[in-house]
C-alpha cells in the first residue's frame, strides 16, 4: 500500500511494504557486517548512532533501484536524477534524538530526495522519524521555520519493509530510542543530475564508494551509465 496523499504539497510519500519480506533478513546481515565505529569514518560520526558502510553491496543496490522507490523519487524530483549515496543508521539505546532540520543541497529547492528504508519495525519507542508535512516549500512572506517548534510535527510508525521517500527540504528529525530496540534504516539520497559535479567534489567526505554513473528519468526508468563515476 502506498500512502501518497498529495506528495508535491506534503513533500513525502510513505510506501508500505515496499521491500520484499524475503529480502529483510539478508539486508539486516549486510547492515551488521558493515557497521563501523564513529572514528572510522572520513568525518567522525555521532556516538549516539551505529553507522553501516554498505553502499557497494549488490543487494543494497537492488533495494535502491526498486521500481516503486525510484518512481516515487522521480515524482518528487521531476527531472533526470542519479543515486548519490546510501548508508546504514541505527540509533543506540537512549540516543538518536535530532533537532528538526532540513537536508537540502543548498543549491536549489527540489533537487534532492531522501529515502529511509526501514529494516525493523519503527515507532515512538525506538526513535521513529518525525516530519512536518508541507514544510518543504515555505510560502512567500512566511517567517523562517522555528526548528524548536514541534507543534506541527507528526511521528511515523510502521513495519520492517516500509520506505519513506521525501523532499530533502522537508523539515524532519529522528527521535530518541527509548526502548533500545533496533531501528536499522538505509538512508538513501537521490539527486538531480545537475548536482553531479558537486557530488563528485564531496563524495570522499561522505564515504561514497559505489559507482554513481547510472541515470534515471523522473518516471524512475533507468537510462544507463551516462557519466563516469
Amino acid at each position: 500500500m502506498t500512502e501518497r496523499g498529495q506528495p508535491h504539497q506534503e513533500g513525502y510519500i510513505l510506501l508500505r511494504q515496499a521491500i520484499p519480506q524475503q529480502w529483510l533478513d539478508d539486508l539486516r546481515r549486510v547492515f551488521e557486517a558493515g557497521v563501523q565505529p564513529p572514528e572510522r569514518w572520513p568525518v567522525p560520526r555521532n556516538s549516539n548512532w551505529r553507522y553501516a558502510q554498505l553502499d557497494e553491496h549488490r543487494q543494497i543496490q537492488a533495494v535502491c533501484r526498486l521500481p516503486e522507490i525510484l518512481a516515487s523519487s522521480g515524482m518528487l524530483l521531476g527531472e533526470r536524477f542519479f543515486l548519490a549515496q546510501v548508508e546504514g543508521r541505527d540509533p543506540v539505546a537512549g540516543g538518536g534524538h535530532q533537532r528538526l532540520h532540513r537536508d537540502g543541497s543548498g543549491v536549489r529547492a527540489g533537487d534532492t530526495v531522501s529515502a529511509l528504508i526501514y529494516l525493523d519495525d519503527f515507532g515512538p519507542d525506538n526513535g521513529a522519524t518525525r516530519i512536518v508535512p508541507g514544510s518543504h516549500r515555505p510560502q512567500a512572506g512566511e517567517p523562517p521555520f522555528d526548528f524548536d517548534d514541534e507543534s506541527q510535527a507528526i511521528q511515523l510508525a510502521g513495519r520492517a519493509g516500509d520506505a519513506l521517500v521525501f523532499d530533502a527540504e522537508l523539515v524532519h528529525a529522528a527521535s530518541r530510542n527509548i526502548s533500545g530496540a533496533k531501528r536499522r534504516t538505509l538512508m538513501v539520497s537521490y539527486r538531480a543530475e545537475a548536482l553531479y559535479a558537486l557530488h563528485v567534489e564531496t563524495r570522499v567526505l561522505r564515504n561514497v564508494r559505489m559507482a554513481t554513473c547510472d541515470r534515471f528519468e523522473p518516471s524512475g526508468k533507468a537510462l544507463g551509465q551516462l557519466a563516469s563515476s
